[in-house]
């Protein structure tokens, strides 16, 4: 179990483009799937985390769940298929799928 490992974050918006809630359902599903997928999943959903950028002139913001999963290895394309799916399902121009190496001790 030691060694260096990757920790994945998915970024999920809590309101669709349109100002429509994503189901909570679609919420819990994911982070089920996720688990059964990788033997375990953070969800960080208590309080929404604030995400702000610039898209051009226009200051944005989100509010979202933020799902870690730690990964032995990383299967980039399995991760890019599931951010296509995500910002088709959710109307996004992009979901934040990001990950780094960790060291589990």
């Amino acid at each position: 179990m030691a060694g260096q490992w990757q920790c994945v974050e998915l970024f999920i918006p809590l309101f669709k483009p349109d100002k429509e809630p994503v189901p909570a359902a679609f919420l819990r599903d994911l982070e089920v799937g996720l688990a059964e997928r990788f033997g375990g999943v953070t969800a960080f959903t208590r309080s929404p985390a604030r995400g702000r950028w610039t898209n051009g002139q226009q200051v944005e913001t989100d509010d979202v769940v933020i799902y870690e999963v730690m990964v032995a290895n990383l299967d980039r394309r399995w991760w890019a298929a599931l951010r296509a799916r995500l910002e088709k399902q959710l109307k996004q121009e992009e979901i934040l799928i990001r990950a780094h190496a960790i060291e589990r001790l």
